[in-house]
């Protein structure tokens, strides 16, 4: 990237005192606002998807793939981007995805059809890929080993406090403006990310950066990630058992072992598999996919029992919702200083436990709960996840070599993905089992008109999301009432499955929690070198 005006002014100010350049606070504030347009875009556009597919009359196939195309890329490339940063600086890498993911989002806002929303939204997510990976390579880079928790911990608020903002954001906009609002709010956002980042971010490069790219090692990890997270997204469309389901995921096992058999042979790998020996980043690593599964496998059933079953707006579900977000804001600096004077392990355990307990308390929720008992749990989850967010990011971004600094910070991207994915397939397979073994005897008990074989199977699944069926002309209150309850029990009984394996993952979880330790590097006091 070529200097500029606001380079040279940032390096120095008059009087030969230092400029802003470089200086590992001003960088987190620039990191933030950056990340914060991506977490914010993780939680809105779910918000505005029914209203894309009424103005555009879009089918519901189309509006998954608005979603689905921006995930796959995200999740496909995040390693890939990461080590660009490694190869070409993480400043120039930030600064191109914060231009390229403002730009795609003008781009949604103006496009009329759906084709050229799911396009747009892959280059979305190509962009965002570019910047996480790059985020952290920037904090490992300019932070000293002692306070580098301390950043991610704000960094981590960071985030939380975005995607908190997301569904209430999100719904006010549309409710208000349109649905192209959604994406036209990224501009100004990354307009300022790319002030501040010129103006702010050093292009630190470590002594050891790659000098060459692995581009079969791309290739492969690529196509290794597209079939997981693609397998995992159709699987339960599919059928676990269907044959194309099984091409997905054994393709992607056959191309994950090509490419660790690969990474052995060539002069620069893609991913040094030596960094895995390094028990702290692996378990780190297990960790963060554990917590995904656990946390966003479960979280994924909460919308539709705020929604379906006790009938609330997208706005005022997410603000029901706050007690989670709010609690992982104020709690994400304390984990931090609590792992910069204990280490990592004991808060850890400690927030996975409380995870787990969380989500064991969710699994006892009812159709007429209210909102102190969700609230209890969602506060107490979010109390869980701060450290865990926090400490796993930092085990595994700081247990890697400054040179590997992106890509370590891919890895713990991806591993969210891969956790999350897997977590909102299995246990929706779990879930959906349960409706359809349960709800016939509920049905049956209601004394409800038995269910023919054609309208059995579009009754369970308007339950799987906690909908009933609609009440056709001539059928009694009571009856339409009993459906209603029938379909939001089996929800229910579904939902509480899920969390608790949910919790039992979460369990788990706090097993491999007791893998890691403090950073060798951060005790002898040693500050990472700007290079």
């Amino acid at each position: 990237m070529a200097r500029t005006t606001l380079d040279a002014a940032s390096e120095a100010a008059p009087g030969g005192r230092p400029g802003l350049r470089g200086r590992p606070w001003l960088t987190l504030i620039a990191v933030s606002v950056g990340v914060m347009m991506v977490a914010l875009d993780g939680t809105i556009v779910a918000i505005a998807n029914p209203a894309i597919q009424a103005d555009l009359k879009a089918s519901l196939a189309d509006v998954q793939w608005i979603t689905n195309g921006y995930l796959l890329a995200l999740a496909v490339t995040l390693v890939t981007a990461g080590k660009l940063g490694d190869r070409f600086g993480h400043r120039q890498t930030f600064l191109i995805g914060i231009a390229g993911f403002a730009a795609t989002s003008a781009a949604i806002g103006l496009s009329d059809n759906v084709a050229l929303i799911v396009t747009f939204r892959v280059l979305q997510g190509l962009f965002g890929a570019l910047m996480q990976p790059a985020a952290l390579g920037l904090l490992r880079v300019t932070f000293p080993p002692e306070k580098l928790n301390m950043a991610i911990g704000i960094w981590g608020a960071v985030l939380g406090a975005s995607t908190a903002a997301g569904p209430i954001v999100g719904g006010l906009l549309v409710e208000h403006v349109s649905w192209q609002a959604v994406f036209f709010v990224n501009v100004p956002v990354g307009v300022a990310a790319l002030l501040l980042g010129l103006v702010i971010l050093r292009d630190n490069r470590a002594e050891h950066a790659p000098k060459s790219f692995d581009v079969l090692g791309v290739v492969l990890l690529s196509g290794a990630m597209f079939c997981l997270v693609w397998g995992l997204i159709k699987a339960p469309e599919w059928g676990w058992g269907d044959p194309l389901t099984l091409v997905f995921l054994i393709g992607s096992v056959v191309a994950f072992v090509a490419f660790a058999l690969w990474q052995q042979k060539v002069a620069e790998p893609l991913i040094p598999l030596r960094i895995f020996r390094s028990v702290q980043l692996s378990a780190g690593t297990v960790l963060m996919v554990l917590m995904a599964f656990a946390f966003m496998g479960g979280l994924f059933f909460v919308t539709f029992y705020l929604q379906n079953v006790h009938g609330m707006s997208p706005v005022k579900s997410g603000v029901h919702m706050l007690p989670l977000t709010a609690m992982m804001i104020v709690s994400s600096p304390l984990a931090a200083a609590a792992i910069g004077k204990l280490g990592p392990r004991p808060p850890l355990v400690g927030g996975m436990v409380l995870t787990a307990i969380s989500l064991f308390g969710m699994s006892t929720l009812q159709v007429d709960s209210g909102t102190a008992i969700t609230s209890l749990w969602f506060a107490l989850m979010g109390l869980g996840l701060a450290p865990v967010m926090v400490g796993a990011t930092d085990v595994i971004v700081s247990n890697a070599p400054p040179e590997l600094a992106g890509v370590a910070g891919g890895l713990q991207q991806s591993a969210m993905q891969v956790g999350g994915s897997l977590g909102t397939a299995v246990l929706g397979v779990l879930m959906a089992s349960r409706v359809d073994s349960v709800l016939d005897e509920k049905w049956t008990e209601a004394k409800l008109p038995p269910l023919t074989p054609e309208t059995a199977e579009p009754v369970k699944d308007l339950a799987k999301v906690g909908m009933a069926p609609p009440a056709g002309p001539g059928v009694p209150e009571q009856a339409a009432e009993a459906m209603s309850g029938v379909a939001h029990s089996a929800f229910i009984s579904g939902m509480s499955l899920a969390f608790m394996v949910a919790g039992v993952i979460a369990v788990v979880a706090a097993g491999f929690a007791l893998l890691t330790k403090p950073n060798p590097a951060r005790l002898g006091g040693t500050a990472v070198p700007h290079i």
